[in-house]
């Protein structure tokens, strides 16, 4: 996941936003004038053709009165005991639950366990997506040549026959790690490979000097993204590509460096993928040496990466669902996956432990309350870090069911709250009626909870639907239910809450260690309750 922009956005405005804002314009200023609340029934717009009768979400709201909002309990304790759980099933040595493993299934497994213990009823869907394989741990090290490597015609420099080498291993993951469909690089000390300092990496850069070597990219603040990076280096034939951090959590976490972390590769746009480009982040400090023992001195490289970067993996998405009276529906998702060199803590543990506890809330809210009027969904997503395939391929199937019923997607994604870095939360959708619902229950959590309000500050945006950011798995609820374009598309109605982030994002460091499940309290109730308002209304 991507942070939202940090901009207030207005929305664009079609020919039916237009009416619906004037119309909202106009309630706002009838409930200013002492007059009865029959004087909505002269606000009931008259279609232009067939004379159809609209009625908005405002009017409705405002005929009911306003809301009573009843909060959800939330036990934070128990959302720590599910992270623990899904950081526990990670991978032995690497600690991710990379999606289309092992791992990840024997995540889904458990959630799906985990829903149907709730006494939730679930359901677990299968999808085969494109995905990378990694087989062997990948290397990186450097060889100075002992004595032999300046005599004529003398034994291979670097080789056992070398017993003066001079040999640095680096770390994987502290010291660097792949890169999504990264493919297979097998260079050897051997081979003395060029390495070639193509600066920031921009299409100025004199690409083709890499050509049958390894290019170095200095990963700035104007650095070009992933995908096209690796597009250039395949397009000159590279034989690796390391990408040196030099942007992000610099000093924050290791003084006087970068800690190099996980992004993906966007592989729409490159065909066919390369399958000999190696792709690895370093640390800065990695990096430095890299320039000043290779390029600018007698070292030798190593680098061998062992990926399958064209291959299908199975990725999984399960459900624990509430059947209501109708078929309208609320959806609360967040991914399962991590990325695959760390235990994913924040992102998305964070937001997975959190949808649990309050799908768990909701089956105690119906023994109690019984059925609720809309059906509500509880989903985590496979394949969201490489893609967003889960929910891509889980909206596409269920299409017609979401385009007839959906009335609300609610995402969950990095909505924890660092302890010592917290700058609050962001919670933001794309339609008024939504947000007013975030609003009224913000000022319900305030009065209930004020000591959470005041430690955990809550900004509350209203964006644009052609504005919600394509970062997470609320985009294809907003963009892919209706595969129209243009002024005529409709757009999914979703909210999304975004905590402060984490310095030790997609790095070995995004550990329970950090884990604050305090702060899960604050988007778990008052998403939790804007589901309940619209599932049970104002049922105690």
């Amino acid at each position: 996941m991507e942070p939202v922009v940090d901009a207030e956005v207005i929305e664009a405005e079609s020919n039916a936003s237009k009416a619906r804002k004037t119309l909202a314009d106009s309630i706002a200023r009838a409930r200013e004038l002492p007059i009865p609340v029959l004087v909505v029934s002269a606000l009931i717009l008259v279609g232009g053709s067939g004379g159809a009768i609209l009625y908005s979400d405002e009017i409705i709201e405002w005929i009911q009165g306003e809301p009573d909002y009843q909060l959800i309990e939330f036990d934070a304790e128990q959302s720590r005991v599910y992270a623990q759980s899904l950081v526990d099933l990670g991978h032995p040595d690497w600690e991710g639950r990379l999606s289309g493993t092992i791992e990840e299934k024997n995540t889904a497994d458990s959630i799906k366990l985990n829903f149907s213990s709730m006494g939730i009823p679930a359901t677990l869907e299968e999808f085969d997506v494109p995905m990378f394989v990694i087989g062997s741990e990948p290397e990186l090290s450097l060889c100075t040549p002992g004595d032999i490597g300046v005599i004529i015609g003398g034994p291979t420099p670097c080789t056992t026959a070398d017993v003066n080498r001079e040999i640095v291993e680096f770390s994987h993951r502290e010291d660097f790690v792949l890169q999504g469909y990264s493919g297979s690089s097998f260079v050897r000390y051997v081979d003395d490979m060029p390495v070639i300092d193509l600066g920031t990496g921009n299409d100025s850069a004199d690409w083709g000097s890499a050509s049958n070597a390894v290019g170095l990219v200095w990963l700035k603040p104007e650095t070009e993204g992933n995908t096209a990076l690796f597009e250039r280096a395949a397009d000159n034939d590279l034989e690796g590509l390391i990408l040196i951090n030099d942007r992000q959590n610099c000093d924050e976490l290791v003084a006087d460096d970068c800690v190099p972390y996980f992004k993906s590769v966007g592989i729409s746009s490159i065909d066919p993928i390369p399958d000999g480009l190696g792709f690895i982040m370093v640390s800065r400090s990695v990096g430095q040496t890299i320039i000043d023992e290779v390029i600018n001195g007698d070292a030798r490289l190593q680098f061998i990466t062992d990926v399958n970067n064209a291959g299908t993996a199975t990725i999984r998405v399960p459900c624990g669902i509430i059947e209501g009276k109708t078929e309208s529906l609320v959806i609360f998702g967040a991914h399962h996956d991590t990325v695959y060199n760390g235990q994913g803590a924040v992102d998305d543990t964070s937001g997975v432990a959190t949808l649990q506890e309050i799908a768990r809330q909701f089956g105690l809210l119906e023994f109690r309350l019984g059925t609720p009027e809309m059906t509500l969904y509880f989903c985590t997503w496979g394949g969201e870090e490489e893609g967003l395939w889960g929910s891509t391929e889980w909206v596409d199937k269920h299409r017609t069911m979401l385009e007839e019923n959906l009335r609300l997607y609610i995402n969950l994604d990095m909505n924890h709250v660092d302890a010592e870095r917290n700058s609050g939360l962001t919670m933001f959708g794309n339609n008024q009626a939504d947000v007013a619902h975030i609003t009224g229950v913000v000022d319900a959590f305030s009065q209930a909870y004020p000591e959470l309000a005041d430690k955990y500050p809550i900004d509350v945006r209203k964006l644009a639907s052609t504005e919600m950011p394509y970062n997470s798995d609320h985009a294809p609820f907003v963009y892919g239910i209706d595969e129209d374009e243009g002024v005529d598309k409709d757009y999914g109605r979703a909210i999304v809450c975004y905590g402060s982030g984490s310095t030790e994002y997609h790095t070995y460091l995004d550990t329970m260690d950090r884990f604050n499940e305090e702060s899960l309290m604050v988007s778990g109730i008052i998403y939790g309750s804007v589901a309940r308002y619209l599932a049970y209304g104002e049922a105690q």
